[in-house]
């Protein structure tokens, strides 16, 4: 553990870890209204004015690379594609020193018209998220009848050389647990980087229940009953993800097994929400405003301040083993993936 807060350089815990990869939420809004993150009706959405702007998030971008040693960024939402300024967004960005490892994650919706000009914006790449390959189950968990258009968009990303693309999958008993072999056949025909993800305690309605999630244990064996799975000998870093070659590779599949497999040791996340807070965790109940400063006159090296003081009171894990494990109040969609 590290005994004394640094005031300068780069956003470290007392833990000691760095935090070198930013998760920017560009809006809340979404186009879909998936199951296991909001209710049919949707969510209270954020006002127009509580919204960072386009040049504030410049700013805060310009921040947390020149004077924070951010070196990844990733964009997210909500649905970032539906952000008006996403591309001048993504361009500012690219245009930064040392220039960051640029990146998106989105439900694909529209992204096939969006690839070109995000690529030569600056973009690196993108995650797709796409939890079942049967145009009924997808309306179901959804509630949009919008496959095709999700499967055009992963498409377009790579024809736009917004590789390699990854495809993030969330599987839930009784409902898509049995498509874990189809949607890797999937992802291997079409030369995607497959990722699963257990279902997270992150939805609005506050209804998760461990019980329901199918584990990453479960995940890979039902793909190992199809495939020979070996682990990678790559170094895995920071990467969420564990990873496993595909019938001997270079074809590779992972598995984010944030529940029953947390990777909070070697963790190098910060967040910026759309509104402007600062979350030093996914799971965090406190948050720092970087907006109110930033709006009442505050200079870069006072924004850069506060998020070292956040990142230092980072708690050592999520804790959603711990019987006193709160979720946090916002729902994925309010808080960027």
């Amino acid at each position: 553990m590290t005994a004394v807060q640094p005031l300068a350089g780069a956003l470290v815990d007392r833990y000691g870890r760095i935090a070198r990869d930013l998760r920017v939420s560009l809006t809340d809004k979404c186009n879909l209204r998936c199951t296991y993150c909001m209710p049919a009706e949707g969510l209270p959405w954020l006002a127009g004015p509580d919204l960072l702007t386009d040049a504030e998030i410049g700013r805060l971008l310009r921040v947390a690379v020149e004077r924070l040693g951010v070196t990844e960024v990733r964009f997210t939402g909500g649905e970032p594609l539906i952000r008006p300024g996403l591309v001048d967004i993504v361009r500012a960005a690219s245009a930064l020193r040392p220039r960051p490892r640029l990146s998106l994650t989105t439900n694909g919706i529209g992204l096939d018209r969006l690839a070109p000009a995000l690529r030569a914006a600056g973009l690196d790449r993108v995650n797709v998220s796409l939890d079942t390959l049967d145009a009924d189950r997808f309306h179901r968990l959804t509630r949009r009848d919008r496959l095709g258009a999700v499967l055009a968009g992963l498409a377009g990303a790579a024809a736009a050389g917004l590789t390699p693309v990854k495809v993030n999958s969330v599987l839930m008993r009784g409902i898509n647990e049995d498509e874990a072999p189809a949607l890797l056949r999937f992802a291997l025909a079409h030369g995607y980087e497959l990722r699963f993800i257990e279902q997270m305690p992150l939805d609005a309605q506050h209804g998760w229940d461990r019980s329901a999630m199918v584990t990453a244990e479960e995940i890979l064996a039902a793909l190992g009953a199809a495939f020979d799975l070996r682990p990678d000998p790559a170094e895995r870093g920071a990467a969420p993800a564990e990873t496993w070659l595909v019938d001997g590779g270079p074809a590779r599949v992972g598995v984010i097994g944030t529940v029953t497999r947390p990777f909070c040791g070697d963790c190098d996340r910060t967040r910026l929400t759309a509104d402007g807070q600062v979350r030093a965790c996914l799971f965090a109940t406190e948050e720092t405003d970087l907006r109110g400063a930033l709006r009442s006159g505050a200079d870069d090296a006072e924004l850069a301040r506060r998020w070292r003081a956040a990142t230092w009171g980072k708690r050592a894990g999520h804790g959603i083993d711990d019987p006193t494990f709160l979720q946090p109040a916002r729902p994925m969609s309010a808080i960027g993936g």
